[in-house]
């Protein structure tokens, strides 16, 4: 009799022992294909600059600095669409981050209008996202109507904060900047390095700011909110960035 309870025993365990590694190897293989689906993947954070109310209480404009400046501006308009800069910033970055989330894993600053996010919380945001690189989109603004062409900025060496980004962020404008001019065909007003932009001076990661046009230049304000426009930009920056890593992981 204790035999016989033995084997039924037994047979019983062997049943549930062969009944529970395949489930604990699903998981597993999920698991895996999960990670293998992001790993890989650079992390690009777009800065959509300004937002639908600019902020003028002061922020320092490096770590430790005692200089301040307005959080966040308000930004400038456009003289023949009457479009504000937020609004286009916003429309080309959400473009953008449609084009590259297929081959990068991309991060929002913002999405809508209606926030309150300082130039050094939006570089924060991005640090602590284990950005790859921080692309900031903009628009340019000037009392002579006759200015016009994209410019490309980045973070100068003369601010502490920034010296140890401040190499590859050039080497990543220079791609970038060939890049969209060659899809736009815009004229180039160069790549210009600045130690006065917060959004430069708090980020621990690379960055580059892209000044879209001059949206009080009536023939490129028009030109930067027509979607077949925009399109060329964001596939300028996309080309620009897979140019940019697909050397990168070469060296």
């Amino acid at each position: 009799m204790r035999a016989k309870l033995n084997a039924i025993l037994l047979a019983i365990m062997i049943l549930l022992t062969s009944a529970s590694p395949p489930n604990r190897v699903e998981a597993k293989t999920a698991d895996v294909t999960s990670l293998a689906s992001t790993m890989g993947k650079k992390v690009i954070c777009i800065d959509a600059g300004h937002q639908s109310k600019g902020n003028n209480s002061k922020e320092p404009v490096a770590p430790g600095s005692k200089t301040v400046k307005p959080k966040v501006s308000s930004g400038t308009q456009g003289i023949a669409t009457g479009k504000t800069e937020y609004k286009l910033t916003l429309e080309v970055a959400l473009k953008l981050e449609q084009a590259l989330q297929k081959d990068y894993k991309v991060v929002m600053i913002r999405r809508t209008n209606n926030v309150d996010i300082s130039n050094s919380e939006r570089a924060i945001r991005c640090n602590q996202a284990g950005a790859d690189m921080t692309l900031r989109l903009h628009a340019d603004g000037s009392v002579n109507r006759e200015i016009q062409g994209m410019s490309f900025l980045y973070p100068s060496t003369d601010i502490p904060s920034t010296k140890k980004i401040a190499s590859q962020s050039l080497e990543i404008t220079k791609v970038l900047s060939k890049s969209v001019l060659k899809e736009t065909q815009a004229a180039s007003r160069g790549l210009i390095p600045r130690s006065d932009l917060t959004g430069f001076n708090w980020s621990t990661v690379p960055v580059v700011l892209i000044e879209m046009g001059f949206m009080t230049n009536r023939k490129e304000d028009m030109k930067l909110s027509e979607d077949a426009y925009q399109d060329k930009i964001v596939q300028g920056i996309k080309k620009g960035l897979d140019s940019y890593y697909k050397v990168a992981a070469k060296n």
